[in-house]
Protein backbone atom coordinates (compact mmCIF):
# COMPACT_ATOMS: atom_id res chain seq x y z
CA UNK A 1 0.00 0.00 0.00
CA UNK A 2 1.05 3.65 -0.25
CA UNK A 3 3.06 5.24 2.56
CA UNK A 4 0.03 7.39 3.41
CA UNK A 5 -2.38 4.45 3.68
CA UNK A 6 0.16 2.52 5.72
CA UNK A 7 0.43 5.51 8.08
CA UNK A 8 -3.37 5.55 8.58
CA UNK A 9 -3.27 1.91 9.65
CA UNK A 10 -0.28 2.41 11.96
CA UNK A 11 -1.79 5.52 13.58
CA UNK A 12 -4.81 3.43 14.61
CA UNK A 13 -2.56 1.38 16.86
CA UNK A 14 -1.85 4.33 19.17
CA UNK A 15 -3.88 5.90 21.95
CA UNK A 16 -4.51 9.34 20.39
CA UNK A 17 -7.89 10.37 19.05
CA UNK A 18 -10.26 13.16 18.06
CA UNK A 19 -12.63 15.19 20.25
CA UNK A 20 -15.55 16.82 18.45
CA UNK A 21 -18.99 18.30 18.98
CA UNK A 22 -20.18 21.25 21.05
CA UNK A 23 -17.09 23.14 22.28
CA UNK A 24 -18.45 22.93 25.84
CA UNK A 25 -19.37 19.24 25.64
CA UNK A 26 -16.82 17.41 23.51
CA UNK A 27 -17.09 13.75 22.60
CA UNK A 28 -13.89 11.76 22.04
CA UNK A 29 -13.14 8.77 19.84
CA UNK A 30 -9.70 7.23 19.53
CA UNK A 31 -8.15 6.97 16.07
CA UNK A 32 -8.39 3.20 16.64
CA UNK A 33 -12.16 3.50 17.01
CA UNK A 34 -12.36 5.74 13.93
CA UNK A 35 -10.35 3.16 12.02
CA UNK A 36 -12.67 0.26 12.92
CA UNK A 37 -15.67 2.22 11.64
CA UNK A 38 -13.75 3.30 8.54
CA UNK A 39 -12.73 -0.27 7.64
CA UNK A 40 -16.34 -1.41 7.82
CA UNK A 41 -17.45 1.54 5.69
CA UNK A 42 -14.62 0.85 3.21
CA UNK A 43 -16.02 -2.63 2.63
CA UNK A 44 -19.45 -1.15 1.99
CA UNK A 45 -17.94 1.29 -0.49
CA UNK A 46 -16.27 -1.55 -2.36
CA UNK A 47 -19.49 -3.55 -2.32
CA UNK A 48 -21.23 -0.53 -3.88
CA UNK A 49 -18.75 -0.72 -6.74
CA UNK A 50 -16.14 1.85 -5.72
CA UNK A 51 -12.95 1.13 -7.60
CA UNK A 52 -9.36 2.28 -6.92
CA UNK A 53 -8.87 5.83 -8.13
CA UNK A 54 -12.59 6.66 -8.18
CA UNK A 55 -13.73 9.98 -6.74
CA UNK A 56 -16.06 10.29 -3.75
CA UNK A 57 -17.55 13.69 -2.93
CA UNK A 58 -18.39 14.49 0.69
CA UNK A 59 -20.83 17.16 1.88
CA UNK A 60 -20.76 17.10 5.68
CA UNK A 61 -20.04 19.65 8.36
CA UNK A 62 -19.15 17.59 11.43
CA UNK A 63 -15.51 16.45 11.84
CA UNK A 64 -16.82 13.36 13.68
CA UNK A 65 -18.49 12.28 10.42
CA UNK A 66 -15.83 13.41 7.97
CA UNK A 67 -12.94 11.59 9.70
CA UNK A 68 -14.25 8.01 9.32
CA UNK A 69 -15.82 8.70 5.90
CA UNK A 70 -12.59 10.12 4.44
CA UNK A 71 -10.53 7.30 5.91
CA UNK A 72 -13.00 4.74 4.52
CA UNK A 73 -12.62 6.18 1.03
CA UNK A 74 -8.83 6.03 1.28
CA UNK A 75 -8.87 2.47 2.61
CA UNK A 76 -11.10 1.53 -0.33
CA UNK A 77 -8.62 3.11 -2.76
CA UNK A 78 -10.69 6.16 -3.73
CA UNK A 79 -10.08 9.90 -3.60
CA UNK A 80 -11.93 12.43 -1.42
CA UNK A 81 -13.41 15.75 -2.53
CA UNK A 82 -14.85 17.97 0.20
CA UNK A 83 -17.69 19.93 -1.40
CA UNK A 84 -18.16 23.59 -0.53
CA UNK A 85 -21.02 24.03 1.89
CA UNK A 86 -24.07 26.25 1.37
CA UNK A 87 -24.73 29.06 3.83
CA UNK A 88 -28.04 30.61 4.93
CA UNK A 89 -27.58 33.17 2.12
CA UNK A 90 -27.06 30.52 -0.56
CA UNK A 91 -29.52 30.20 -3.43
CA UNK A 92 -30.20 26.44 -3.24
CA UNK A 93 -31.18 26.11 -6.89
CA UNK A 94 -27.92 27.72 -7.96
CA UNK A 95 -26.02 25.63 -5.40
CA UNK A 96 -27.53 22.44 -6.88
CA UNK A 97 -26.50 23.50 -10.39
CA UNK A 98 -22.95 24.40 -9.36
CA UNK A 99 -22.55 21.22 -7.30
CA UNK A 100 -23.68 19.20 -10.30
CA UNK A 101 -20.91 20.86 -12.34
CA UNK A 102 -18.33 20.00 -9.67
CA UNK A 103 -19.46 16.37 -9.63
CA UNK A 104 -19.02 16.17 -13.39
CA UNK A 105 -15.57 17.81 -13.23
CA UNK A 106 -14.26 15.28 -10.69
CA UNK A 107 -16.28 12.42 -12.23
CA UNK A 108 -17.70 11.51 -8.84
CA UNK A 109 -18.80 7.91 -8.51
CA UNK A 110 -20.53 8.57 -5.19
CA UNK A 111 -21.65 11.48 -2.97
CA UNK A 112 -21.72 11.04 0.81
CA UNK A 113 -24.05 13.43 2.66
CA UNK A 114 -23.80 14.17 6.38
CA UNK A 115 -25.69 16.46 8.73
CA UNK A 116 -26.90 19.11 8.25
CA UNK A 117 -27.05 18.20 4.54
CA UNK A 118 -28.59 14.69 4.52
CA UNK A 119 -31.87 16.23 3.32
CA UNK A 120 -30.08 17.08 0.05
CA UNK A 121 -30.08 13.38 -0.91
CA UNK A 122 -33.01 13.69 -3.39
CA UNK A 123 -31.41 16.78 -4.96
CA UNK A 124 -28.11 14.97 -5.54
CA UNK A 125 -29.81 11.89 -6.97
CA UNK A 126 -31.93 14.12 -9.22
CA UNK A 127 -28.64 15.43 -10.63
CA UNK A 128 -27.83 11.88 -11.70
CA UNK A 129 -25.29 11.05 -8.97
CA UNK A 130 -25.24 8.00 -6.74
CA UNK A 131 -25.55 9.12 -3.13
CA UNK A 132 -25.58 7.73 0.40
CA UNK A 133 -25.90 9.32 3.83
CA UNK A 134 -23.20 9.22 6.46
CA UNK A 135 -25.69 7.44 8.74
CA UNK A 136 -26.14 4.63 6.21
CA UNK A 137 -22.45 4.34 5.38
CA UNK A 138 -21.23 4.25 8.98
CA UNK A 139 -24.04 2.15 10.47
CA UNK A 140 -22.92 -0.61 12.82
CA UNK A 141 -22.78 -4.04 11.22
CA UNK A 142 -20.68 -7.05 10.45
CA UNK A 143 -17.20 -7.39 9.00
CA UNK A 144 -15.08 -4.81 10.84
CA UNK A 145 -11.97 -6.76 9.84
CA UNK A 146 -12.40 -5.79 6.21
CA UNK A 147 -13.31 -8.95 4.29
CA UNK A 148 -15.86 -8.10 1.62
CA UNK A 149 -17.07 -9.32 -1.75
CA UNK A 150 -14.21 -7.53 -3.48
CA UNK A 151 -11.52 -8.63 -1.03
CA UNK A 152 -9.84 -7.14 2.00
CA UNK A 153 -9.09 -3.52 2.77
CA UNK A 154 -6.93 -1.48 2.67
CA UNK A 155 -6.87 -1.66 -1.12
CA UNK A 156 -3.46 -1.62 -2.74
CA UNK A 157 -2.73 1.75 -4.39
CA UNK A 158 0.53 3.32 -5.49
CA UNK A 159 1.97 6.74 -4.75
CA UNK A 160 0.57 8.19 -7.99
CA UNK A 161 -3.04 7.35 -7.11
CA UNK A 162 -5.26 10.37 -6.30
CA UNK A 163 -6.02 10.85 -2.60
CA UNK A 164 -7.62 14.32 -2.55
CA UNK A 165 -9.29 16.41 -5.23
CA UNK A 166 -9.09 19.82 -3.55
CA UNK A 167 -11.48 22.43 -4.92
CA UNK A 168 -9.66 25.72 -5.32
CA UNK A 169 -10.93 29.13 -4.31
CA UNK A 170 -12.52 31.14 -7.07
CA UNK A 171 -15.73 31.24 -9.04
CA UNK A 172 -17.94 28.26 -8.24
CA UNK A 173 -19.43 28.59 -11.72
CA UNK A 174 -16.14 27.38 -13.23
CA UNK A 175 -14.84 24.90 -10.64
CA UNK A 176 -11.31 23.59 -10.64
CA UNK A 177 -9.87 20.80 -8.52
CA UNK A 178 -6.24 20.14 -7.69
CA UNK A 179 -5.43 16.43 -7.94
CA UNK A 180 -3.31 15.52 -4.91
CA UNK A 181 -1.76 12.06 -5.03
CA UNK A 182 -0.86 9.76 -2.15
CA UNK A 183 2.77 10.66 -2.80
CA UNK A 184 2.08 14.42 -2.76
CA UNK A 185 0.05 14.15 0.43
CA UNK A 186 2.55 12.07 2.37
CA UNK A 187 5.52 14.21 1.28
CA UNK A 188 3.80 17.37 2.53
CA UNK A 189 2.61 15.80 5.78
CA UNK A 190 6.14 14.65 6.59
CA UNK A 191 7.72 18.03 5.77
CA UNK A 192 5.07 20.00 7.71
CA UNK A 193 5.50 17.80 10.78
CA UNK A 194 9.26 18.32 10.61
CA UNK A 195 8.96 22.11 10.26
CA UNK A 196 6.32 22.41 13.00
CA UNK A 197 7.95 19.83 15.26
CA UNK A 198 4.63 17.95 15.50
CA UNK A 199 4.78 14.64 17.39
CA UNK A 200 2.43 12.28 19.23
CA UNK A 201 2.94 14.48 22.32
CA UNK A 202 1.01 17.36 20.70
CA UNK A 203 -2.65 18.33 20.89
CA UNK A 204 -3.98 20.09 17.79
CA UNK A 205 -6.98 22.43 18.08
CA UNK A 206 -9.03 23.59 15.07
CA UNK A 207 -12.35 25.12 14.03
CA UNK A 208 -11.34 25.38 10.35
CA UNK A 209 -13.77 24.29 7.60
CA UNK A 210 -12.93 20.87 6.19
CA UNK A 211 -13.64 21.94 2.61
CA UNK A 212 -10.56 24.19 2.92
CA UNK A 213 -7.10 22.63 2.56
CA UNK A 214 -5.79 24.01 5.86
CA UNK A 215 -8.63 22.33 7.72
CA UNK A 216 -8.82 19.07 5.77
CA UNK A 217 -5.10 18.42 5.23
CA UNK A 218 -3.52 20.25 8.14
CA UNK A 219 -5.93 19.55 10.97
CA UNK A 220 -7.71 16.31 10.09
CA UNK A 221 -5.69 14.24 7.63
CA UNK A 222 -2.31 15.03 9.20
CA UNK A 223 -3.20 14.10 12.81
CA UNK A 224 -5.24 11.11 11.63
CA UNK A 225 -2.27 9.58 9.82
CA UNK A 226 0.34 10.62 12.40
CA UNK A 227 -1.55 9.55 15.52
CA UNK A 228 -1.82 13.04 17.07
CA UNK A 229 -4.51 14.08 19.55
CA UNK A 230 -6.95 16.50 17.91
CA UNK A 231 -9.79 18.77 18.99
CA UNK A 232 -12.00 19.78 16.07
CA UNK A 233 -15.11 21.96 16.14
CA UNK A 234 -16.78 23.92 13.33
CA UNK A 235 -16.45 27.44 11.87
CA UNK A 236 -19.98 28.13 13.11
CA UNK A 237 -18.80 27.49 16.68
CA UNK A 238 -15.97 30.00 16.30
CA UNK A 239 -18.03 32.69 14.59
CA UNK A 240 -20.79 32.41 17.20
CA UNK A 241 -18.24 32.91 19.98
CA UNK A 242 -14.65 33.77 18.93
CA UNK A 243 -13.51 33.30 22.53
CA UNK A 244 -14.38 29.60 22.18
CA UNK A 245 -11.10 29.13 20.27
CA UNK A 246 -8.69 30.27 23.05
CA UNK A 247 -11.05 28.66 25.56
CA UNK A 248 -10.62 25.28 23.84
CA UNK A 249 -6.86 25.73 23.74
CA UNK A 250 -6.86 26.47 27.46
CA UNK A 251 -9.11 23.59 28.44
CA UNK A 252 -7.44 20.91 26.29
CA UNK A 253 -3.84 22.13 26.78
CA UNK A 254 -3.58 22.69 23.04
CA UNK A 255 -0.11 23.00 21.54
CA UNK A 256 -0.84 23.60 17.84
CA UNK A 257 -3.56 25.50 16.00
CA UNK A 258 -4.11 27.52 12.84
CA UNK A 259 -6.42 30.13 11.34
CA UNK A 260 -6.59 32.73 8.58
CA UNK A 261 -5.50 36.25 9.39
CA UNK A 262 -8.99 37.66 10.02
CA UNK A 263 -9.47 35.20 12.91
CA UNK A 264 -6.33 36.40 14.65
CA UNK A 265 -7.55 40.01 14.33
CA UNK A 266 -11.03 39.14 15.61
CA UNK A 267 -9.75 37.02 18.49
CA UNK A 268 -7.28 39.73 19.52
CA UNK A 269 -10.22 42.06 20.14
CA UNK A 270 -12.17 39.59 22.29
CA UNK A 271 -9.07 38.47 24.18
CA UNK A 272 -8.20 42.06 25.00
CA UNK A 273 -11.44 42.46 26.96
CA UNK A 274 -11.85 38.87 28.21
CA UNK A 275 -12.44 38.61 31.95
CA UNK A 276 -12.31 34.83 32.42
CA UNK A 277 -9.27 32.79 33.38
CA UNK A 278 -7.46 31.26 30.42
CA UNK A 279 -4.13 29.44 30.15
CA UNK A 280 -2.52 29.74 26.71
CA UNK A 281 0.97 28.87 27.92
CA UNK A 282 0.92 25.45 26.22
CA UNK A 283 0.44 26.92 22.73
CA UNK A 284 3.70 26.76 20.80
CA UNK A 285 2.57 26.70 17.13
CA UNK A 286 -0.29 28.99 16.08
CA UNK A 287 -0.09 29.11 12.29
CA UNK A 288 -1.37 32.21 10.49
CA UNK A 289 -1.98 31.61 6.82
CA UNK A 290 -4.48 31.32 3.94
CA UNK A 291 -4.58 35.04 3.05
CA UNK A 292 -2.28 38.09 3.15
CA UNK A 293 -0.96 38.34 6.70
CA UNK A 294 -1.37 41.64 8.52
CA UNK A 295 1.55 42.05 10.91
CA UNK A 296 -0.49 44.45 13.03
CA UNK A 297 -3.14 41.75 13.56
CA UNK A 298 -0.41 39.29 14.57
CA UNK A 299 1.05 41.78 17.04
CA UNK A 300 -2.39 42.52 18.50
CA UNK A 301 -3.11 38.81 18.97
CA UNK A 302 0.24 38.18 20.63
CA UNK A 303 -0.17 41.20 22.91
CA UNK A 304 -3.72 40.27 23.91
CA UNK A 305 -2.71 36.65 24.56
CA UNK A 306 0.36 37.56 26.60
CA UNK A 307 -1.61 38.16 29.80
CA UNK A 308 -2.95 34.60 29.48
CA UNK A 309 0.54 33.15 29.11
CA UNK A 310 0.72 32.98 25.31
CA UNK A 311 4.43 32.73 24.40
CA UNK A 312 5.74 35.53 22.17
CA UNK A 313 7.05 32.84 19.82
CA UNK A 314 3.71 31.05 19.40
CA UNK A 315 2.42 32.72 16.23
CA UNK A 316 3.94 31.25 13.07
CA UNK A 317 3.38 33.09 9.79
CA UNK A 318 3.18 30.73 6.83
CA UNK A 319 2.74 30.40 3.09
CA UNK A 320 0.77 27.63 1.47
CA UNK A 321 -1.48 26.66 -1.42
CA UNK A 322 -3.51 23.68 -2.61
CA UNK A 323 -1.12 23.10 -5.54
CA UNK A 324 1.60 22.34 -2.98
CA UNK A 325 -0.86 20.03 -1.14
CA UNK A 326 -0.84 22.58 1.69
CA UNK A 327 2.38 23.97 3.20
CA UNK A 328 5.14 25.77 1.28
CA UNK A 329 7.01 27.69 4.00
CA UNK A 330 6.71 28.10 7.77
CA UNK A 331 8.42 30.77 9.84
CA UNK A 332 10.99 28.94 12.04
CA UNK A 333 9.18 27.69 15.13
CA UNK A 334 10.27 28.92 18.52
CA UNK A 335 11.27 32.37 17.24
CA UNK A 336 9.27 35.63 17.28
CA UNK A 337 7.64 36.84 14.07
CA UNK A 338 10.09 38.77 11.90
CA UNK A 339 8.87 41.76 9.90
CA UNK A 340 10.59 43.12 6.82
CA UNK A 341 10.02 46.89 6.52
CA UNK A 342 10.83 48.14 3.03
CA UNK A 343 10.64 51.33 1.02
CA UNK A 344 7.23 51.67 -0.60
CA UNK A 345 8.70 53.71 -3.47
CA UNK A 346 11.35 51.11 -4.35
CA UNK A 347 8.80 48.31 -4.09
CA UNK A 348 6.18 49.99 -6.25
CA UNK A 349 8.42 51.61 -8.84
CA UNK A 350 11.45 49.33 -9.12
CA UNK A 351 10.09 45.99 -7.83
CA UNK A 352 12.86 45.83 -5.26
CA UNK A 353 12.41 45.22 -1.52
CA UNK A 354 14.91 47.75 -0.18
CA UNK A 355 15.06 48.04 3.63
CA UNK A 356 13.46 51.29 4.79
CA UNK A 357 15.79 54.14 5.61
CA UNK A 358 15.87 56.47 8.59
CA UNK A 359 13.38 59.01 7.20
CA UNK A 360 10.26 58.62 9.39
CA UNK A 361 8.08 60.35 6.79
CA UNK A 362 9.01 58.06 3.91
CA UNK A 363 6.20 55.59 3.11
CA UNK A 364 7.01 51.98 3.90
CA UNK A 365 5.47 48.52 3.50
CA UNK A 366 5.72 45.83 6.16
CA UNK A 367 5.70 42.10 5.36
CA UNK A 368 6.18 39.09 7.64
CA UNK A 369 9.03 36.74 6.81
CA UNK A 370 7.45 33.36 6.12
CA UNK A 371 10.46 31.14 6.62
CA UNK A 372 12.44 28.96 4.20
CA UNK A 373 10.68 26.46 1.91
CA UNK A 374 9.75 23.18 3.60
CA UNK A 375 11.98 20.15 3.11
CA UNK A 376 11.54 18.76 -0.41
CA UNK A 377 10.30 22.04 -1.92
CA UNK A 378 12.39 24.32 -4.13
CA UNK A 379 11.40 27.95 -4.68
CA UNK A 380 12.53 30.30 -7.42
CA UNK A 381 11.67 34.00 -7.89
CA UNK A 382 11.37 34.90 -11.56
CA UNK A 383 10.86 37.93 -13.76
CA UNK A 384 8.07 38.04 -16.35
CA UNK A 385 10.43 36.60 -18.98
CA UNK A 386 11.34 33.67 -16.73
CA UNK A 387 14.73 35.00 -15.66
CA UNK A 388 15.71 34.00 -12.12
CA UNK A 389 15.91 36.98 -9.79
CA UNK A 390 18.23 37.65 -6.88
CA UNK A 391 17.84 38.54 -3.22
CA UNK A 392 15.16 41.20 -2.59
CA UNK A 393 14.14 41.37 -6.24
CA UNK A 394 10.35 41.06 -6.56
CA UNK A 395 9.00 38.56 -9.04
CA UNK A 396 6.66 35.62 -9.47
CA UNK A 397 7.19 32.68 -7.12
CA UNK A 398 7.72 29.28 -8.74
CA UNK A 399 7.77 25.91 -6.94
CA UNK A 400 8.78 22.33 -7.54
CA UNK A 401 9.12 19.25 -5.34
CA UNK A 402 7.45 16.02 -4.26
CA UNK A 403 4.39 17.70 -2.75
CA UNK A 404 3.75 19.92 -5.80
CA UNK A 405 0.79 18.51 -7.71
CA UNK A 406 0.80 17.75 -11.41
CA UNK A 407 -2.80 18.14 -12.54
CA UNK A 408 -5.93 20.27 -12.39
CA UNK A 409 -9.35 18.87 -13.19
CA UNK A 410 -11.46 21.51 -14.97
CA UNK A 411 -14.73 21.84 -16.89
CA UNK A 412 -12.60 21.52 -20.06
CA UNK A 413 -10.81 18.40 -18.85
CA UNK A 414 -7.48 17.77 -17.08
CA UNK A 415 -4.62 20.20 -17.54
CA UNK A 416 -1.13 20.37 -16.04
CA UNK A 417 -0.32 22.51 -13.03
CA UNK A 418 3.37 22.71 -13.94
CA UNK A 419 5.18 24.17 -16.92
CA UNK A 420 7.37 22.27 -19.35
CA UNK A 421 10.32 22.82 -16.99
CA UNK A 422 8.40 21.06 -14.16
CA UNK A 423 8.02 24.29 -12.13
CA UNK A 424 4.66 25.55 -10.85
CA UNK A 425 3.90 29.22 -11.51
CA UNK A 426 2.08 30.19 -8.29
CA UNK A 427 0.76 33.52 -9.56
CA UNK A 428 2.06 35.09 -6.33
CA UNK A 429 4.48 38.01 -6.23
CA UNK A 430 7.25 37.93 -3.67
CA UNK A 431 10.94 37.88 -2.90
CA UNK A 432 13.57 36.16 -0.77
CA UNK A 433 15.47 37.50 2.26
CA UNK A 434 18.29 35.29 3.54
CA UNK A 435 16.47 32.27 2.12
CA UNK A 436 13.14 33.21 3.73
CA UNK A 437 10.01 33.74 1.61
CA UNK A 438 8.07 37.01 1.53
CA UNK A 439 4.75 37.26 -0.33
CA UNK A 440 3.53 40.68 -1.56
CA UNK A 441 0.30 39.78 -3.37
CA UNK A 442 -1.25 38.17 -6.45
CA UNK A 443 -0.01 39.05 -9.93
CA UNK A 444 -3.57 39.35 -11.28
CA UNK A 445 -4.59 41.80 -8.53
CA UNK A 446 -1.72 44.30 -8.78
CA UNK A 447 -2.88 47.81 -9.77
CA UNK A 448 -0.49 49.65 -12.09
CA UNK A 449 -0.64 53.47 -12.03
CA UNK A 450 2.00 55.80 -13.36
CA UNK A 451 4.60 53.06 -13.40
CA UNK A 452 3.85 52.09 -9.78
CA UNK A 453 2.76 48.62 -8.71
CA UNK A 454 0.10 49.09 -6.02
CA UNK A 455 -0.94 46.11 -3.93
CA UNK A 456 -4.69 45.93 -3.17
CA UNK A 457 -4.07 44.70 0.38
CA UNK A 458 -2.27 47.97 1.23
CA UNK A 459 -5.21 50.02 -0.03
CA UNK A 460 -7.74 47.76 1.69
CA UNK A 461 -6.01 48.06 5.03
CA UNK A 462 -6.22 51.85 4.85
CA UNK A 463 -9.88 51.78 3.78
CA UNK A 464 -10.78 49.38 6.58
CA UNK A 465 -9.33 51.78 9.16
CA UNK A 466 -12.06 54.34 8.46
CA UNK A 467 -14.74 54.55 11.13
CA UNK A 468 -17.91 52.75 10.05
CA UNK A 469 -16.18 50.27 7.70
CA UNK A 470 -16.58 46.64 8.72
CA UNK A 471 -13.24 45.06 9.60
CA UNK A 472 -11.90 42.87 6.81
CA UNK A 473 -14.58 44.03 4.38
CA UNK A 474 -12.84 46.47 2.07
CA UNK A 475 -11.73 45.64 -1.46
CA UNK A 476 -9.57 47.49 -3.99
CA UNK A 477 -9.78 46.59 -7.67
CA UNK A 478 -8.35 47.67 -10.98
CA UNK A 479 -10.56 50.29 -12.60
CA UNK A 480 -10.68 52.11 -15.92
CA UNK A 481 -11.41 55.78 -15.39
CA UNK A 482 -13.19 57.96 -18.01
CA UNK A 483 -10.91 58.43 -20.97
CA UNK A 484 -9.40 54.97 -20.61
CA UNK A 485 -6.87 55.84 -17.92
CA UNK A 486 -6.07 52.88 -15.66
CA UNK A 487 -6.89 53.56 -12.03
CA UNK A 488 -8.47 51.74 -9.11
CA UNK A 489 -11.71 51.72 -7.16
CA UNK A 490 -12.61 50.80 -3.60
CA UNK A 491 -15.71 49.14 -2.16
CA UNK A 492 -16.36 48.83 1.55
CA UNK A 493 -19.11 47.32 3.66
CA UNK A 494 -20.82 49.31 6.39
CA UNK A 495 -23.88 48.88 8.56
CA UNK A 496 -24.62 52.54 7.74
CA UNK A 497 -24.85 51.92 3.99
CA UNK A 498 -28.59 52.54 4.04
CA UNK A 499 -28.13 56.05 5.42
CA UNK A 500 -27.27 58.26 2.44
CA UNK A 501 -25.56 60.90 4.56
CA UNK A 502 -23.49 58.40 6.53
CA UNK A 503 -22.55 56.51 3.37
CA UNK A 504 -21.39 59.73 1.71
CA UNK A 505 -19.28 60.58 4.78
CA UNK A 506 -17.67 57.13 4.81
CA UNK A 507 -16.92 57.28 1.08
CA UNK A 508 -15.31 60.70 1.45
CA UNK A 509 -13.20 59.57 4.40
CA UNK A 510 -12.10 56.41 2.56
CA UNK A 511 -11.13 58.49 -0.47
CA UNK A 512 -9.20 60.94 1.72
CA UNK A 513 -7.44 58.26 3.79
CA UNK A 514 -6.38 56.22 0.75
CA UNK A 515 -5.15 59.30 -1.12
CA UNK A 516 -3.10 60.42 1.89
CA UNK A 517 -1.59 57.00 2.52
CA UNK A 518 -0.98 55.87 -1.06
CA UNK A 519 -0.39 59.15 -2.86
CA UNK A 520 -3.05 58.34 -5.46
CA UNK A 521 -6.79 58.98 -5.50
CA UNK A 522 -9.32 56.18 -6.10
CA UNK A 523 -11.49 56.73 -9.15
CA UNK A 524 -14.56 55.49 -7.30
CA UNK A 525 -15.60 54.52 -3.77
CA UNK A 526 -18.72 52.46 -3.10
CA UNK A 527 -20.31 51.85 0.33
CA UNK A 528 -22.26 48.58 0.44
CA UNK A 529 -24.45 46.83 3.02
CA UNK A 530 -22.95 43.96 5.08
CA UNK A 531 -22.64 40.70 3.17
CA UNK A 532 -22.39 42.39 -0.24
CA UNK A 533 -18.73 41.73 -1.09
CA UNK A 534 -18.32 38.43 -2.93
CA UNK A 535 -15.95 35.99 -1.28
CA UNK A 536 -14.67 32.50 -1.95
CA UNK A 537 -15.92 29.64 0.28
CA UNK A 538 -12.72 30.03 2.31
CA UNK A 539 -13.46 33.73 2.94
CA UNK A 540 -11.06 35.40 0.50
CA UNK A 541 -12.26 38.48 -1.38
CA UNK A 542 -13.18 37.88 -5.02
CA UNK A 543 -11.89 41.12 -6.50
CA UNK A 544 -12.99 40.55 -10.09
CA UNK A 545 -16.56 39.90 -9.00
CA UNK A 546 -16.46 42.83 -6.56
CA UNK A 547 -15.58 45.23 -9.37
CA UNK A 548 -19.06 44.67 -10.85
CA UNK A 549 -20.66 46.14 -7.71
CA UNK A 550 -18.91 49.49 -7.98
CA UNK A 551 -20.73 52.42 -9.53
CA UNK A 552 -19.46 55.21 -11.80
CA UNK A 553 -16.20 56.98 -11.08
CA UNK A 554 -16.35 59.98 -8.83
Amino acid sequence: MSAFTDALVRAAQGSAGISTGDPEHLHRASWAEVHVVARRAAVRLRDRGLRPGAAVAVLAGAPAAVAPVAQAVWLAGGSVTMLHQPTPRTDIARFAEETGTVLRVIRASLVVLGEPFESYLPMVRAAGADAVTVTELLAAGDDPAGAGSDGAVPVEVDESSPALLQLTSGSTATPKAVQITHGNLWANVVSMCAAAGLTEADTMVSWLPLFHDMGMVGFLTLPMCRGIETVAVTPRDFLADPLSWPRLISRTRGTATAAPNFAFALTARVLARAQEELDLSTMRFALNGAEPIDVDAVAAFSEAGARFGLPDTAVVCAYGMAEATLGVAFHPRGTPVQVDTVSARELEEDRRAVPAGADPDAPVRRFPLLGPPLDGIELSVRAEDGTALGEREVGVLHLRGDSITERYLTVDGPRPTRGDDDWLDTGDLGYLVDGQVVVCGRVKDVIIMGGRNLYPTDIEKVAASVEGVRAGNAVAVRWTAPGGRESFAVAVESRDAGDAGAAERIAAQVRSAVTAAMGVRPAAVQVLPPGSLPKTPSGKLRRTAAAKLIGPAG
